[in-house]
């Protein structure tokens, strides 16, 4: 291919046929979608990230330079253009595995269930890289994945990857929202693609399903109350949040999984991606006594992984008290008597003051005559009484 002497002195023109063999090869190097935009400031995502922050919604796990995520230039020197990336994953697991009475499962997010994503999508942005680099020696490449400092839905809208949509995912026409994003910024000068309308409409079930009321508005995720990102935390979860988070011990699909785009949507094509049945809906049981060699062997190599086994162990915890299951008390209060993590006993108080019982009221009255730590202590009393309400109705 014929190039400019000189990557700055080149044209969108210039680079026209590359463009296209880029686009031709993409599914060959692993990738479903692919679009391109420049790499001018994201202007009008400065003011909606600033109210995000001022109003709280921010999940801290964002990069927290506002200006690094508004404006390529500040990660990468004259930048010419930027190209996105979309791969697409499963939503629906093959022979599913039920949960039965003393052998209660736990759920894991749709994006947690093959390989994780990072690695998949480093891969399919270190081939892009290669092809482009045997092309054009002397270009300059940098990619992102999830944790670079570009708003990744941004990119994808405005390459016309899909459209953002009210439940704060990028919905594209033919894959849905099941997509992992990725973006490159480079030097070379390509033209940019359409944006996509946006075709929500008038549409609502996204917000109306959310557990929580997290989808404040269209567009607007307020990330404290997101079970998604609850179940990520590592610290104490608030009682309302337990009974909201259900079985689910890592991440929330429902308003992706309400939203009519993606009626019928399920991709099996990404090897990487197929989730394993036993490892994305596990029994809760054996969670809580998994050592982090265990924990690493058996979830190492999926996106979940990356919090440590706490958050997973304390959910599993929350799932086995809204599922009542009896069987689980002699641990839950092993765990709640001599685990050296407060969360964890604090936790174990909730779940045995939900499932109740004589073994269960034991474990609580000795938990209450030794614990130290006020934040455990309180949610034991808080058992204890919740335990005799229910005795008292019982009664009545």
């Amino acid at each position: 291919m014929a190039v400019p002497t000189t990557i700055a002195a080149g044209t969108p023109a210039d680079f026209s046929k590359l463009r296209q063999e880029i686009v031709e090869a993409a599914s060959s190097l692993g990738i479903d979608k692919i679009g391109f935009t420049s790499a001018e400031p994201f202007t009008a995502l400065k003011d909606i990230l600033l109210r995000h922050r001022e109003k709280g919604f921010e999940s801290g796990f964002e990069e927290p330079d506002i200006e690094k995520r508004v404006h390529p230039e500040l990660s990468f020197d004259a930048p010419r253009s930027i190209i996105a990336i979309a791969v697409a994953y499963p939503s629906k697991l093959p022979n599913p595995p039920r949960s039965e009475p003393g052998a209660y499962r736990g759920i894991i997010s749709r994006s947690s269930w093959g390989r994780d994503y990072h690695d998949v999508l480093r891969d399919r942005l270190a081939k892009l890289e290669a092809f482009i680099a045997q092309r054009v020696p002397d270009a300059r490449l940098m990619s992102m994945v999830d944790t670079g400092v570009l708003v990744d839905r941004a990119v994808a809208e405005r390459a016309g990857i899909g459209w953002s949509g009210k439940n704060c995912a990028v919905i594209t026409p033919e894959w849905g929202s099941w997509v992992y994003l990725g973006e490159m910024i480079t030097n070379i000068p390509f033209a940019s693609d359409t944006s996509i309308m946006d075709q929500c409409g008038d549409c609502t079930i996204c917000i109306d399903a959310c557990p929580t009321g997290a989808l404040v508005g269209p567009g607007q995720l307020n990330s404290s109350l997101c079970i998604s990102f609850i179940t990520q935390t590592k610290g104490y979860v608030d009682d309302a949040f337990k009974l909201k988070i259900g079985n689910r011990i890592y991440g929330c699909d429902t308003c992706q999984i309400v939203c009519p785009k993606n009626k019928g949507m399920n991709w099996t094509h990404q090897p990487e991606l197929q989730p394993d049945p036993e490892k994305v809906k596990p029994l809760l049981v054996p969670l809580l006594t998994m050592t982090n060699k265990e924990f690493k062997e058996q979830y190492g190599r999926i996106a979940a992984s990356w919090r440590g086994k706490k958050p997973i162990q304390r959910n599993a915890i929350i799932a086995l008290g809204n599922f009542k299951d009896v069987s689980a008390v002699p641990i839950l209060s092993e765990l709640l008597l001599s685990d050296p993590r407060p969360e964890i006993r604090a936790t174990c108080a909730w779940a045995l003051g939900r499932i109740g019982g004589e073994e269960a009221e034991a474990a609580l009255a000795r938990a209450q005559a030794k614990e130290q730590e006020s934040a455990v202590l309180q949610d034991v009393e808080k058992a204890v009484k919740a335990m005799s309400r229910s005795k008292l109705n019982k009664m009545e």
